[in-house]
């Protein structure tokens, strides 16, 4: 039972949690909700989209270094 324990412990060890991110875009909605802001919810909602936005141009960039070395 000690072995079993120790596994699911060291597995459990690998994930990082909430990331400024998150925690970022939580704030904001919490601060938008309770009125201490007054911001469009496209700027509540930044942190997601612009996060989003950074993946997508990063995976465009992947595919086409990918299809310039393929030649």
């Amino acid at each position: 039972m000690s072995s079993y324990m120790n596994n699911n412990k060291s597995s459990s060890a690998g994930s990082g949690g909430a990331g400024i991110t998150t925690i970022l875009q939580v704030v904001f909605i919490v601060l938008k909700l309770i009125h201490v802001i007054d911001w469009s919810w496209w700027w509540v909602l930044a942190p997601t989209w612009i996060s989003l936005a950074f993946v997508v141009v990063m995976l465009i960039i992947f595919f086409i270094i990918k299809k310039i070395v393929k030649r």
